[in-house]
């Protein structure tokens, strides 16, 4: 690949992380609330081995300007590889209320929380086709509450 090539992919990169990052964000800047905005985080996995996903987490919304304990509240669920924990963890994020459900660990989060809530956005990643699978109807629609980052292996 061409040194302009390699720029060009660099460049995608970075809209890409701006873009994904936006989409958590965009509904904490909307809550208008004087008390710290929460992220419902849910994934299938244990908290301990996904350390370095919960530090590139936080150090994500720290590049776009939100710190964990001072302008954001980060609420995690975990369910420990159990499938069948996730509608109740979801529903505990759904109660508390959140401003945004991420979601991690493949269609069965995603789905749980799809099925939990219709008015809190939710950001999830699969590496599935989310149309084909029903998670959403379109990819087209910009502002759709369903943002998702879709990853072929």
């Amino acid at each position: 690949m061409s040194r302009s090539g390699e720029l060009g992919a660099d460049m995608r990169r970075r809209q890409f992380i701006t873009v994904a990052c936006g989409a958590v964000v965009w509904p904490l800047t909307a809550t208008g609330q004087q008390q710290l905005p929460v992220i419902g985080f849910l994934h299938v996995a244990a908290a301990g081995p996904s350390v370095g996903l919960v530090d590139a987490f936080r150090r994500g919304l720290e590049e776009i300007g939100y710190t964990e304990r001072q302008n954001v509240a980060i609420e995690f669920r975990w369910a420990e590889g159990d499938y069948g924990r996730i509608p109740a963890l979801v529903a505990e994020l759904v109660d508390l209320p959140v401003a945004v459900l991420v979601t991690g660990g493949g269609e069965g989060t995603a789905f749980a929380a799809k099925a939990a809530t219709t008015t809190i956005p939710i950001v999830c990643n699969v590496g599935t086709d989310p149309v084909k699978t029903g998670l959403v109807a379109s990819l087209r629609t910009r502002w759709q509450r369903y943002r998702h980052k879709h990853s072929h292996i």
